[in-house]
């Protein structure tokens, strides 16, 4: 039987991976409504939107592949680094807001994706590589 504890946990990390999509979407219109000298992405083309949206919807897709595996996940073994996810993805949500160069939000949109990824396999070995590229990145913002 599943950990109620740790089915919690993955879901909160579904939250994140949400809200993280929720953060990129707005993040993308403001960029598209106002270009400009104010650090707000300025000079985004017409293909880097469309590959940041379709970022944004596997992102959610993501979520839901984890909102519906919960239980599975849960006692796939990630105990021990759950926390950690919980807490990079809460960040890696914040960060979003505040990026100021396209490429950085374009890397972060793919390293929540490829970790979303790697949580679904329910393997945590194939956690750590993703979970160190993401907090690498984010420490460097």
């Amino acid at each position: 039987m599943a950990d109620p504890q740790s089915q919690a946990a993955i879901e909160t990390l579904a939250d994140h991976l949400s809200a993280s999509a929720n953060a990129l979407h707005a993040r993308l219109m403001r960029a598209i409504r106002n270009p400009g000298p104010d650090g707000a992405l300025p000079g985004i083309s017409q293909g880097v939107a469309q590959a940041l949206f379709e970022n944004e919807v596997a992102l959610r897709q993501r979520a839901n592949s984890l909102y519906l595996d919960a239980a599975v996940l849960a006692a796939s073994g990630l105990g021990a680094q759950q926390q950690q996810l919980l807490d990079l993805t809460a960040l890696a949500q914040q960060k979003i807001d505040h990026i100021n160069r396209l490429k950085d939000l374009v890397d972060l949109a793919a390293e929540l994706l490829t970790l979303g990824a790697a949580v679904a396999t329910g393997k945590p070995e194939r956690l750590l590589s993703p979970l160190e590229k993401l907090k690498q990145h984010i420490e460097a913002l």
